[in-house]
Order: structure tokens, then sequence, then C-alpha cells
């Protein structure tokens, strides 16, 4: 291994020391996201953009996270709209695709045509990146130059987004019991207001609400904030 490459494997390391410390408020999907492409962009060889795509699989709509600038935007609105691409194919697929020259490849030929009109990539790299009850996504790397990504860089890419996987899988775990402890906050509140307005106990004021929620044909959690709102309304 090269001095060089040994000085990647650093940043990567450091990369990874960030994502998987960063605690509470601090960690949340929009920070982690954003540090990822920005340091591939920073530490990888020839590479120039970077963003991270991700798909609902049932609507299959591709969405721009991160980008490091308008090219990725720009790259995955054009999946979206042509449902064909790189990225498309390692997310489905759980691959990960290399484009060596997109002046002559040839997969995807409409996508590629309209890549080379919009943009200066000349190649690319998509890493399928993480799999989750409600989405999928991958990292996608950029270069102006053609056959960018050699074996060794496209190992230290993988080592990138192996880590960002793990740290976007904890956001999401700790995004997911940040919301339910608010949402057991709302309801608690309002629970409370029943008990003391209508001198009821706790199992008779949540049963209230839950009638109102079945009634109303709303959600709990919405039922709650509209009665803590209706109580104390914001100044």
């Amino acid at each position: 291994m090269s001095e060089s490459s040994g000085g990647l494997h650093d940043e990567i390391a450091r990369l990874a020391r960030s994502l998987h410390s960063q605690k509470g408020a601090d960690m949340s999907v929009d920070n982690l996201v954003d540090e990822v492409t920005a340091t591939a962009v920073r530490i990888l060889p020839n590479v120039h953009h970077a963003g991270i795509s991700l798909v609902d699989p049932k609507s299959r709509r591709v969405r721009s996270v991160a980008a490091t600038g308008p090219v990725p935007k720009e790259l995955d609105n054009l999946q979206e709209e042509l449902q064909q691409g790189p990225c498309v194919d390692a997310i489905h697929d759980h691959v990960t695709v290399r484009v060596d020259d997109f002046e002559t490849e040839d997969r995807w030929s409409e996508f590629m045509r309209r890549a080379l009109e919009m943009t200066p990539v000349r190649s690319s790299l998509s890493i399928q990146l993480y799999t989750h009850e409600s989405e999928i996504g991958a990292l996608s790397l950029y270069s102006e130059r053609a056959r960018a990504f050699t074996a060794q860089l496209e190992d230290l890419a993988l080592a990138v987004a192996a880590h960002a996987a793990i740290g976007l899988a904890t956001a999401r775990r700790d995004d997911q019991f940040r919301t339910a402890l608010a949402s057991r906050d709302i309801i608690g509140q309002a629970k409370g207001m029943i008990m003391e307005r209508f001198d009821v106990d706790a199992a008779d004021a949540f049963n209230l609400l839950v009638r109102l929620s079945q009634e109303k044909n709303t959600p709990l959690h919405d039922i709650a904030v509209q009665l803590v709102k209706r109580e104390h309304p914001p100044a």
C-alpha cells in the first residue's frame, strides 16, 4: 500500500469515528449524509462530485440528497425522469455499478447521451448504500475524467460507503426513537388535560383519546396535538 493510500485509509477511519460517535441532537440523517459526500469529494482522488440518491421502493421515484453541487442533482433528476441509469441499477439490484467512460458506455443509452450534454461527468461509481423498510439508497461518486475509478479507488469508495451505511442506520433508529418519545409526551399531555378537566383516571382519558381518533379517522398523535394546541395556543 502506498503512503498516499495509507493516508486515505486514515481519513476514512476519521470519517468512521465521526459517524459512529455523533449522539443525540447532533446525529441527524441530514448531517450524516452531508458529511459522507463532502468527505468523499475531499479525500478520494479524481472524485469531483458526490451525492446520495434515495428511491421509494413503491413509487420508484429518485430524489437527491446531500449533493455536493448541482451535478449530482441533475443526474438524479435525469435518472428519475428516464427510470434508468447506474444509480437506479445499483439501488434495485443491490450491486456496485461502475461506468468507466460515459462517451463509450453502451448501457442506458438515453441517460448517457443526455448526461454528456448536461454535465462534465465522464465516469462514475454507484454503490448500493442501505436498505430499510421504507427506503433504499445509493452513494454515487462522479469524476470529470474517464476511467478514474481504479480497483484501488473502488475499494476506498466501498469503505466510505460501508461506514456511511452503518452511520445512517444508527441515525434512522435515533430519529425514530426521538419521534416516538415526542409522540408519547404529547399524548401524555393530552391525557393529563382530559383527566383534570373531566375528573377521570388515566385509563379513561386514554380511552377517550382512542375513541376520538377512531370517530375522526385521525391518528392518535394528531388528536393529542389538536387538544394541546387548543388548550395552550401558540403565542
